[in-house]
């Protein structure tokens, strides 16, 4: 009797496993870049290691939740918010690659091509999903919207030094395109309509992300080269930086949620963009400024860890909303 009582509220649990925990793995992958960049190689690698730890845990629990409990993913799938999540599993996988791609390069370059695969049906999934004959409002818009899509200018970071140059560029040209159009309904959605729900306003730290990790592979692109594109692309990143800085009392004041773990993965772009700056241009502006943002980062995600940990001991990670 005991053990079936202690079956179902595991099962339960299962059940609302959701799919935005893999948010988790991006932040932690975006710390191991972003300590490489600053020099802190062996630190790096041990978050690289705890990265891609948590990515084979919480994916496999995900493909338990599959296996068992189908509808919940499919109900997931239909969810207006919980969609645009799912491309963070392909996220993780490209970020994996380019954590392993100078000690491993065989098999970041397996990896990459895993990811870049799934990222490109998703994203065509996900955008199919948004035209067809459902339809969204503008209180189901949020920045956490630009994963599908946008996120496809993670591909190049590790897609162009593996050699896939062409591939690089079409993901590239994909993500560009669809962070202009959904920065545009972004905006429209946060001036013309009601606030953000309180679980969704740490998703207003994603819009660091796209000019931020677009100047990154821009510069891989063209062949490290400081233009007028990449110099408008790092500008955009810091403008949007200090925008959701003043954001951050509200933020500080919401209930704990997965949500949070949005704020790791785009101040782990702006923190290793800093410090990329630097190298190129030898400024000790960008590299002080990358030191403390490497900082506030570690800060950050040793604050969500713990948090995360407390809410999961506390079983309140996996209930239904």
């Amino acid at each position: 009797m005991t053990a079936g009582t202690d079956e179902a509220p595991q099962g339960a649990r299962l059940q609302h496993y959701p799919i935005s925990i893999f948010g988790i793995t991006m932040g932690l992958f975006g710390l191991a870049l972003a300590l490489r960049a600053g020099g802190f190689v062996p630190p790096g690698r041990v978050a690289g290691a705890a990265a891609a730890l948590s990515l084979l845990l919480l994916g496999t629990i995900y493909v338990a939740k599959a296996i068992r409990h189908p509808a919940a993913v499919a109900a997931e799938w239909g969810h207006p918010v919980r969609l645009a999540f799912f491309p963070a599993i392909s996220i993780s996988f490209l970020l994996l690659a380019t954590v392993l791609r100078d000690e491993a390069p065989g098999l970041a370059n397996l990896v990459w091509m895993a990811g870049a695969v799934a990222q490109a049906i998703l994203t065509l999934a996900v955008i199919n999903t948004w035209i067809s004959h459902r339809a969204f409002g503008p209180g189901q818009l949020s920045p956490a919207w630009f994963i599908p899509a946008v996120g496809n200018v993670v591909v190049p970071l590790s897609g162009v030094p593996l050699g896939h140059v062409d591939a690089s560029w079409y993901f590239f040209s994909v993500g560009v395109l669809f962070w202009i159009v959904l920065l545009t309904l972004v905006f429209n959605r946060l001036i013309f309509h009601d606030p953000l729900p309180g679980r969704l306003r740490p998703t207003l730290v994603i819009l660091i992300a796209p000019p931020s990790v677009g100047f990154l592979s821009w510069l891989t692109l063209n062949g490290g080269v400081l233009d007028a594109p990449a110099q408008m692309l790092l500008n955009l990143g810091y403008f949007f930086t200090a925008l959701v800085a003043l954001q951050v009392p509200a933020l500080a004041r919401l209930p704990f949620a997965l949500s949070f773990w949005a704020l790791s993965f785009p101040f782990a772009a702006i923190t290793t963009a800093s410090f990329r700056y630097a190298a190129l241009t030898g400024s000790d502006a960008h590299r002080l400024l990358g030191y403390a943002l490497l900082a506030g980062l570690v800060l950050t995600i040793a604050g969500l860890l713990l948090r995360t940990a407390r809410a999961a001991l506390a079983g309140e990670i996996c209930q239904p909303e």
